[in-house]
């Protein structure tokens, strides 16, 4: 017969799931936009990922109050303790990846269709595909205890790193050919923050890497250098 215990730590892992989930198909639906054809932004998109974003606030809030509650009345073991802190540590990071979805709606809103994102969206596109793919690979080392997603996942953060920079020397290289004016300047502050935000997500993929290793082996990895 299955304990309190197990139950109560077995329903926040459903519910981390589903949180999960929904945050992964936020980075499904921005992709889906920055890659259409549509010169404006999808109303349908936007207003799902808004939607979206008010029940990942509230399933952070949920899971969170769950695994304190669960810690204090259950008095878990030390190998379910580090689950639930990693549990935790991970939909903080996945609440603030959300935001950046958010923050990255904000930017595609105000340049789509003009010449500096079609100039730059192959590179945006594919920033942002490697950092999903990143949340997505720590995820799986978290939910299946798989240590090669987490290291492979921190390793590739510098990856994201580099596209940034190849997209700002692609920028430097096109405005030397051509007269800077008010508007591309403006186009180009919404692309910067648009890939700053896109690198903070691989920033948490990280963070979630991380966790997910202090969840398999009991070891805390933050801050060190080089990871094997």
């Amino acid at each position: 017969m299955i304990s309190k215990k197990d139950e109560a730590i077995n329903t926040i892992l459903s519910d981390f799931e589903a949180f999960a989930n929904l945050l992964l198909s936020q980075l499904d639906l921005l992709e889906k936009d920055i890659n259409s054809d549509e010169e404006k932004l999808s109303n349908t998109c936007h207003k799902e990922i808004l939607e979206n974003e008010k029940k990942l606030d509230k399933l952070e809030v949920k899971i969170s109050d769950k695994i304190v509650n669960t810690i204090a009345l259950y008095q878990p073991v030390a190998s379910d303790i580090r689950k639930l802190i990693a549990c935790y540590r991970i939909i903080i990071s996945l609440e603030r990846v959300g935001d950046m979805v958010v923050n990255i709606l904000g930017h595609i809103e105000n340049v789509k269709g003009t010449p500096v994102f079609e100039h730059l969206l192959d590179v945006v596109s594919t920033m942002l595909m490697q950092a999903s793919n990143m949340v997505n690979k720590a995820l799986l080392a978290f939910t299946t205890d798989d240590r090669e997603y987490a290291i492979w996942t921190i390793k590739n953060d510098t990856v994201v790193d580099e596209i940034n920079h190849k997209m700002l020397k692609k920028a430097i290289k096109k405005s030397s050919t051509s007269k800077e004016d008010k508007e591309m300047l403006t186009n180009f502050m919404s692309m910067n923050g648009m890939v700053t935000n896109i690198e903070r997500i691989a920033d948490h993929a990280t963070n979630i890497a991380e966790a997910a290793i202090y969840s398999i082996e009991g070891k805390d990895i933050r801050h060190v250098k080089n990871v094997e």
